[in-house]
């Protein structure tokens, strides 16, 4: 958490920070596991929606920074963020994640048993994966509006309401409500690039690989349940063991360059699968 008295004091100086610390967070390994799961479990029957799946979930995001932003703003005292919130941001994560992991894996299984040699690892049969129906409709992801509220639902922790209050706080100096406005709108535009090109490249390099053949559908399902999967379970880790959680922090960039390179090495398998079996001689 940055201490306001460090910041700039002037609204353009304080807006680029505002972007930078969006763009930062929009690489948050959560952030990037969750979209990429997303954008898989919709990618058969929704493409176009899976190719918004990152700049959805980054605005849903967003709005939640904004409200604060505001709400803040408009107190005519400090105000101190729960600190159960970050018990609750904790959970809405690790549950998200594990859930996104456990649908996708259940279609790869699903499509190996029902056709082993034939068509793509598609998202079929996965309600019965999930005792909450409630839940399992919202990761299904087939509205823009189940993807922006699960952004929404992201952003209630302790790390993106502090963000968002100090903005408030900052900006508090330059008088009235509009400052805080454009620093949250402005840091929601730094996750907007980072999270909308994440969820497009990744509905992309999808839809090459369930082209393709089953087998380079399987690769990279298996990349997007690993990422999900994993990142579950260290934020699992982290929330009940504070040598885990101190051991993660010390990583930094880490998990986000941890969730790319396993995206990308499954795409690259992907390609590997698809290429034709030399013809018998």
């Amino acid at each position: 958490m940055m201490d306001p008295a460090t910041l700039p004091t002037e609204l353009p100086a304080l807006a680029a920070v505002a972007l930078v610390l969006g763009m930062r967070h929009g690489f948050d390994a959560d952030h990037l596991a969750a979209i990429d799961g997303l954008t898989r479990s919709c990618s058969a029957d929704q493409p176009k929606l899976a190719r918004t799946t990152g700049a959805l979930f980054s605005l849903g995001h967003g709005a939640v920074v904004v409200a604060v932003a505001m709400a803040v703003s408009a107190l005519p005292g400090a105000w101190q963020v729960p600190t159960w919130l970050a018990t609750t941001g904790a959970w809405v994560s690790i549950l998200t994640l594990l859930a996104l992991g456990a649908l996708n894996g259940w279609a790869l299984w699903s499509a190996r048993s029902a056709a082993p040699h034939h068509g793509h690892a598609h998202l079929v049969g996965w309600r019965q994966a999930l005792a909450s129906r409630l839940f399992s409709r919202l990761l299904r992801a087939r509205r823009p509006g189940s993807v922006a509220l699960l952004g929404a639902l992201f952003a209630l922790s302790f790390d993106t309401i502090s963000q968002a209050a100090l903005f408030a706080v900052a900006s508090s100096r330059l008088g009235g409500w509009a400052p805080s406005l454009v620093l949250a709108l402005t840091f929601t535009l730094g996750m907007l690039l980072t999270d909308g090109v994440n969820g497009a490249v990744v509905a992309r390099l999808v839809s090459r690989a369930d082209a393709a053949a089953h087998r380079a559908s399987r690769a990279m399902g298996a990349a997007v349940v690993a990422t999900s999967l994993t990142m579950g379970l260290a934020g699992l880790a982290c929330l009940l063991s504070p040598v885990a959680d101190a051991w993660f922090d010390r990583l930094d960039w880490g998990p986000s360059l941890w969730v790319l390179a396993t995206v990308l090495t499954g795409f690259l398998a992907s390609l590997v699968f698809e290429r034709p079996a030399p013809a018998a001689t």
